[in-house]
């Protein structure tokens, strides 16, 4: 009987995460090569330049938000562009320093208070949509405050956008990794989104997975009305997302890497990250306690259960659980050239598991704690959940 469940033990902790990682090697769309960016496949300029306006929802970014507005101001673009930024509310001088730029094409606005059942970010860009309905944009460009974009990023976005009608145009920015926390965390975060949403499979029209990065968005604004504007997803604390799978129900999406939106924000600290994680970790799973359990048993299978085989157990099952780690690790290695880390962090990737596994368990307990959705010091998961039942 031991020598049964010794056997069933190497099955289960042996081949069952090697089974995973190949599937996650061989068919989840080739999603670690990091195929899809803005620099492959750029379209040719279109022949007449859409108007667009940028929305940008600012709630306490006064230590970036010059630097932000300065880059949307310094776009070369060939059409009419305007920036709207909505001062969410801010204590810290946000607003006045975004007003010193003193352009004509910026126009600051104050943000009405929160009504229920609405996130403070979808509010603030509903805000900024009403103000741009008096100019008649035909696309919105959706940046955060803290995301300074290279002067050509808007004629690329849009050249993208024009090229077969896409109601939507999202980039996923690069994060600032400078940092001891930041190198051991952030390209994960990127592998592990691009796990969740294939990017390739995202730009299929055919396939039905959307998703987009919320730090860049254009909207293209007939398709955005069609699907009902930003109240359709007012509640949403994963509202990038939820925004692509409106938009993609209204016509072909597009989500890829990029160089030309970058970061403003870093994240000295573990705990910094661990925040920007668990603010929406449990907000994914549908604030589920079963499908947290699962994702947490899953979670051990992939990225605990090769390193304990390889380490500790013998003969076959120890060769599947190295065979396993040397996948995951290989698999790690565009992201980490693409932020030019040393490649030894791909060994690190079963820990990097462990600590995102922590602040998926964190999100939940927050959540719990009725702070879920915590963002500019509101907590927003537990009233939005209490708004969509009434």
């Amino acid at each position: 009987m031991t020598d049964d469940w010794v056997t069933i033990a190497g099955i289960v902790f042996g081949f069952l995460p090697l089974a995973i990682w190949l599937y996650l090697l061989l068919g989840r769309d080739w999603f670690w090569q990091l195929n899809e960016r803005d620099t492959r496949g750029e379209p040719p300029a279109p022949a007449r330049w859409p108007s667009v306006v940028a929305v940008v929802p600012a709630r306490n970014e006064a230590d970036v938000i010059q630097h932000s507005i300065a880059s949307l101001l310094a776009q070369e673009y060939g059409g009419d562009l305007r920036v709207i930024l909505v001062d969410d509310q801010s204590d810290d001088g946000t607003g006045d320093l975004a007003r010193a730029l003193a352009s004509d094409r910026l126009t600051v606005i104050g943000g009405a208070p929160r009504p229920p059942g609405w996130t403070g970010k979808l509010w603030a860009m509903k805000q900024g949509c009403d103000h741009a309905a008096g100019i008649s944009p035909e696309f919105l460009w959706f940046t955060d405050a803290d995301i300074a974009h290279s002067p050509d990023n808007l004629s690329r976005l849009v050249a993208r956008a024009q090229s077969g009608d896409k109601a939507l145009v999202s980039l996923m920015a690069r994060l600032s990794c400078r940092t001891a926390a930041e190198h051991f965390l952030v390209p994960a975060f990127v592998f592990f989104f691009e796990m969740l949403f294939p990017f390739g499979a995202v730009n299929d029209p055919a396939r039905p997975i959307a998703a987009a990065a919320g730090g860049c968005m254009l909207a293209r604004k007939s398709a955005l009305d069609a699907a009902g504007g930003i109240e359709a997803i007012r509640h949403n604390i994963i509202d990038d997302c939820a925004l692509a799978r409106a938009m993609k129900a209204q016509g072909p999406i597009w989500l890829g890497l990029t160089d030309r939106a970058v970061s403003l924000r870093p994240y000295e600290r573990l705990s910094e990250i661990r925040h920007m994680v668990s603010r929406s970790a449990y907000a994914q799973l549908d604030f589920s306690p079963l499908l947290l359990i699962g994702t947490l048993l899953g979670l051990g299978v992939v990225y605990v259960a090769p390193v304990m085989t390889a380490l500790f157990a013998w003969e076959i099952p120890q060769l599947a659980g190295w065979t396993a780690w040397i996948i995951m690790a290989l698999m790690f290695q565009p992201i980490l050239r693409f932020y030019r880390l040393s490649p030894l962090w791909g060994i690190a990737l079963p820990l990097i598991g462990i600590f995102y596994a922590g602040f998926t368990f964190d999100s939940a307990l927050q959540h719990w704690l009725g702070r879920g959705g915590m963002w500019k010091g509101r907590a927003q998961a537990m009233e939005n959940i209490r708004s969509e039942k009434a």
